[in-house]
């Protein structure tokens, strides 16, 4: 599930202005990011949809963060499509017991408050990499993306992207090959704010496509959605919904 770059993240933080600020920072690197205030809300979040990770305080007002990742990690607690997302434990519990406890708990890493934003940054790559041991530099063709750097490049050209058709490219690129629907690009590169009545997915493939350039590589299969084909090109001229 976990690719780099447009990342599905839930952040579970009751100080508001905290989460606000973790979200619009990660959101700049072109990831969806949803904000819940509670355990209760954190899983139903998890319920109705997927996440690759979760920022999950420890002190919330209805109970207590590390209860929560053992939830996850023992499968208690019921998450979309039954798969566990990342934990990191973002937290001002900065006690040697209290990391062994929410380490031993199921978090896959722990980062105490306060704390500097690139180091978060550079926490949530290296867990979204985990699972697929993926490089933060993506390439296929003449297409280079480099996440750390936020470069996006094809034949020595820069692309220009902004943040969300920069994570389009990034979760084309992780699933080459593999057809995915509007819903799908939807669910996994836009949050919950996201209207899924509206052209907005086929917007920004078409702005993507031209920035991209020829030869084509994104495809249009009717019906069932788009594709970027592995090789420097898809074989013809492609429609643009």
């Amino acid at each position: 599930m976990c690719e780099i770059g447009g990342m599905r993240i839930l952040i579970v933080e009751d100080e508001a202005d905290l989460a606000r600020a973790v979200q619009r920072g990660l959101a700049r690197r072109g990831h969806a990011v949803d904000i819940v205030g509670s355990v209760a809300d954190a899983e139903v979040a998890l319920m109705v949809a997927a996440h690759d990770l979760v920022v999950l305080d420890w002190n919330l007002p209805d109970g207590a963060g590390v209860d929560l990742a053992t939830g996850l990690k023992s499968g208690s607690i019921e998450t979309f499509d039954g798969v566990r997302p990342r934990i990191l434990m973002l937290t001002a519990r900065d006690t040697l017991d209290d990391r062994v406890r929410g380490l031993d708990a199921g978090a896959d890493d722990y980062l105490v408050k306060p704390f500097a934003f690139a180091e978060l940054e550079a926490r949530v790559r290296a867990l979204l990499r985990r699972d697929q041991d993926l490089s933060p530099v993506l390439e296929m063709g003449g297409l280079r993306l480099d996440s750390a750097r936020f470069r996006a490049v094809r034949d020595g050209r820069e692309l220009g992207l902004t943040a969300k058709e920069f994570a389009l490219l990034e979760y084309f690129m992780s699933h080459a090959g593999e057809v995915h629907s509007q819903e799908d690009i939807l669910e996994h590169v836009w949050d919950e704010m996201a209207d899924p009545f509206t052209n907005t997915v086929r917007v920004t493939i078409s702005n993507l496509r031209k920035k991209l350039g020829d030869p084509p590589v994104i495809e249009t299969i009717a019906g069932r959605g788009y594709v970027l084909r592995e090789g420097e090109e898809s074989g013809s001229p492609l429609p643009e919904d």
